[in-house]
């Protein structure tokens, strides 16, 4: 499992008994409190969400495709009116197969773990590692890893 804790701006990875295997520095967006709620909200998520995607290369170097936006955030967003009922299928469908949630929606997505740095917090929502702290996660982290940001 990698934990986000976004206070602490710390990734941590841990084995399956609950031993860290890696721990580095986490630059978020540049509205990094609270959970993201919208695109552009500059916000870096809050929940429980898996790897949906493995890029070897991408704008950041290595990238590691998150959840965003969870069945649970979807369904929040209906109940709140941000989001059309009718799409909840979609993200239902994505998390019992572990596939990328619907990401064109007023909701955001397109969340990575990715490199580029982690002196400040800049990204649009995304996780940033130092280059060589995300090769590291990238070689010991698998597809369908759970991952947990915590506020």
């Amino acid at each position: 499992m990698i934990v986000i804790e976004k206070k602490e701006r710390r990734l941590t990875l841990y084995d399956r008994t609950g031993k860290g295997l890696f721990c580095c520095r986490a630059a978020l967006g540049k509205m990094p409190e609270g959970h993201k709620q919208c695109e552009g909200d500059g916000k870096t998520p809050e929940g429980r969400y898996f790897v949906c995607l493995k890029r070897e290369q991408g704008k950041f170097g290595q990238g590691l495709g998150i959840s965003y936006p969870s069945l649970t955030d979807a369904k929040n967003a209906a109940s709140e009116g941000r989001l059309d009922p009718s799409l909840l299928p979609l993200f239902e469908k994505a998390e019992n197969e572990q596939k990328r949630p619907p990401w064109g929606t007023p909701l955001g997505g397109e969340i990575y773990i990715h490199g580029g740095g982690s002196a400040s917090d800049w990204t649009a929502g995304c996780i940033a590692l130092d280059d060589s702290d995300m090769e590291k996660l990238f070689a010991l982290t698998q597809y369908g890893e759970a991952v947990l940001i915590t506020p």
